[in-house]
């Protein structure tokens, strides 16, 4: 990543960033997701390609909201800091509680409709990255974090498909 870049992120979009590292998701994994959504509308698709849409959403001030909001729940959940019976519901990540999809919602929603489809497609199918944060695994929480992800690449997709429909980029 160019260090001249990074002096221009926010505190907000660098505390987001280093929150979705610290909970194990990389750059290079959500780029793989935004890949295996668009690789076969988009001849020589790169992965640097893939990476540089998921920058750019990722300095979007909603996505860095959804990204502060989810970890801090899904932290919450872990420590069990939360009241019954939200702490039971959130840690068991309860298929009808759709709240992580509501807020997972808002960042897909940056680059428009098409990242409805996107989204949908890739929270049911759950590759990757989206695979490994929907395992169980004892005292770590990740109903938010999972959609959030799956989010972001969809809007990454969403933002790609767009800029080389209209030959131009949209938010440089």
């Amino acid at each position: 990543m160019n260090t001249n870049q990074n002096t221009h992120r926010s505190k907000l979009e660098t505390e987001a960033r280093e929150w979705l590292h610290k909970r194990g998701v990389t750059m290079q994994d959500m780029a793989e997701l935004v890949y295996h959504l668009q690789a076969k509308y988009h001849d020589n698709l790169t992965m640097e390609e893939c990476i540089s849409n998921v920058d750019k959403v990722l300095g979007k001030r909603e996505v860095q909201h959804a990204i502060m909001t989810g970890i801090q729940l899904d932290v919450l959940a872990e420590k069990q800091q939360l009241d019954s019976p939200l702490q039971e519901t959130i840690a068991a990540d309860e298929s009808l509680y759709g709240i992580d999809e509501v807020v997972a919602l808002s960042i897909v929603n940056v680059y428009g409709s098409i990242g409805f489809t996107n989204f949908g497609y890739i929270d049911k199918i759950k590759p990757g990255i989206l695979k490994e944060l929907n395992e169980p695994k004892p005292g770590v929480v990740h109903t938010f974090l999972d959609d959030i992800v799956g989010a972001i690449a969809a809007a990454a997709s969403s933002r790609l498909a767009h800029s080389q429909a209209d030959d131009i980029l949209l938010d440089d």
